[in-house]
């Protein structure tokens, strides 16, 4: 008998969690369960609910209804200090007085913890995110990335089980926080706890994560890694905001496939010039616009059946030119069916 696969321990489970403010729910019957040691992330647009339930975890909000555990253990109406989780704000929240070194050693001086030890902890954490050299430097003079950087040595020097980021890289320029990314995802896989992460970023979210949640109007849409949300979306919403994709209407389908439910296509599954061959689908239509992004070029077009599309053309786009006539075909293994919008 073949031996079956452990289930992976559990690091934060919600369950039926709900949390209203007045008249307004901002997390609807929440189940999730997020694995230890993973890089989670909670995707979503503003007000989908996804820093509400970050805050929830840490206890920062108390649930209206439901359950939140950590490693087993319910903290659902314990104070943050009750909980071994600790949090990285998007301002950082920095004490400017005060040293790098000190800075970092703050949360161990506030637990007690003795000077000569809780200095040499402080030394290590900075180590671990390469800012040793800089531990007797006030926050006002490092850049962006390193201040970023001494908040989560702050946040681990503590030793918690779970670290909450709440969009941390938000007020950097985009090539720090690409640069970030990296070092945030090596970092986690270097400490080996669990990081979960906020973020309406959708290439952050899947640049560093294990898995992602996708939120919208206090729900969860899908839960997955980032390739499954990618090429797996299970709805329109989590289609169309995970990604470019193109949507065609259940009635684009039905003249098509003869199915009357929407379906998806992401634009580089698309080519262009009709290639024969069983199980593949063509059209024609008119080009509207196109966009040079240096290794590929973006190419709008629009279906004879009316349906517009994004379709990518590799390199500069040599001629295709607005108003031209042209024609693209897919593969019908590429097509993601969407059975929750069936009409």
């Amino acid at each position: 008998m073949k031996d079956e696969k452990p289930e992976a321990k559990v690091a934060v489970r919600l369950r039926q969690v709900c949390k209203k403010f007045g008249d307004m729910t901002a997390v609807d019957a929440l189940d999730l369960d997020i694995r230890d040691g993973e890089f989670f992330s909670m995707l979503g647009p503003s007000g989908s609910g996804k820093t509400t339930v970050l805050r929830l975890i840490g206890g920062f909000e108390l649930p209206t209804s439901g359950t939140i555990e950590l490693h087993g253990e319910d903290v659902t109406d314990k104070a943050p200090f009750e909980r071994n989780v600790n949090t990285v704000f998007q301002d950082y929240a920095l004490f400017p007085h005060m040293s790098v070194l000190d800075n970092v050693a703050y949360g161990l001086r506030v637990r007690k913890v003795g000077r000569a030890e809780r200095r040499e902890r402080a030394r290590a954490a900075l180590d671990r995110v390469q800012l040793g050299k800089l531990a007797g430097r006030k926050p006002e003079q490092l850049s962006g990335g390193q201040r970023q950087r001494v908040a989560i040595a702050r946040a681990l020097v503590v030793e918690p089980r779970v670290l909450l980021l709440d969009e941390p890289l938000g007020a950097l320029d985009l090539k720090l926080r690409r640069e970030m990314q990296v070092e945030l995802k090596e970092l986690q896989r270097s400490v080996g706890i669990t990081f979960i992460f906020v973020t309406h970023d959708q290439e952050e979210a899947l640049t560093m994560s294990d898995r992602v949640g996708v939120f919208n109007d206090g729900a969860l849409q899908q839960v997955d890694t980032p390739r499954g949300l990618y090429t797996r979306p299970n709805s329109r919403f989590v289609a169309d905001f995970v990604g470019t994709s193109n949507l065609f209407t259940a009635k684009a389908a039905t003249q098509r496939y003869g199915r009357d439910t929407e379906f998806t296509l992401r634009p580089e599954q698309i080519v262009f010039g009709e290639q024969a061959g069983a199980g593949r689908s063509s059209g024609s239509g008119e080009v509207l616009s196109v966009a040079y992004l240096g290794a590929t070029t973006h190419v709008t077009v629009r279906l004879d059946d009316g349906t517009e599309i994004v379709a990518l053309h590799p390199g500069g786009g040599d001629g295709i030119e607005p108003g031209q006539a042209v024609t693209v075909s897919w593969s019908d293994t590429d097509v993601v069916w969407l059975p929750d919008n069936a009409a």
